[in-house]
């Protein structure tokens, strides 16, 4: 399985970027697929997950402004985010799991497959 993120750029603070993230190699349609985001010298925390039946599942900091969704027949995940401010500066990673727990979809160790990053810059 292979995770192909893209759609990350450098936009100003207000503004509004997708990001797709497409599989290959498997169909991951009974899957849970994640956004993940590591910003400069820091860890790598959980954004958003949509799980294998479309629930849906944001860190506090980004609901209301982050949108995740799915094309089971495309294969590809997407993460929508709005209303971007420069703390959203970061590399985000999608990630997908074939079985997860609820009460552990924010764990990365939790999924199996991860895609290669794209960096999101938010300027002031």
């Amino acid at each position: 399985v292979q995770l192909q993120a893209s759609g990350g750029g450098l936009v100003q603070a207000g503004k509004s970027l997708r990001l797709s993230c497409a599989a290959s190699g498997r169909d991951l349609r009974n899957y849970a697929w994640a956004w993940f985001r590591q910003a400069p010298g820091q860890e790598r925390t959980f954004v958003a997950t949509i799980t294998w039946n479309d629930e849906t599942y944001y860190q506090d900091v980004v609901k209301g402004r982050f949108t995740i969704s799915r094309d089971k027949a495309k294969n590809t995940a997407y993460l929508q985010l709005s209303t971007l401010k420069p703390e959203d500066t970061a590399i985000y990673y999608c990630a997908a799991a074939e079985f997860i727990q609820i009460r552990l979809v924010s764990r990365p160790s939790e999924y199996d497959h991860w895609g290669q990053g794209t960096l999101v810059t938010v300027s002031s």
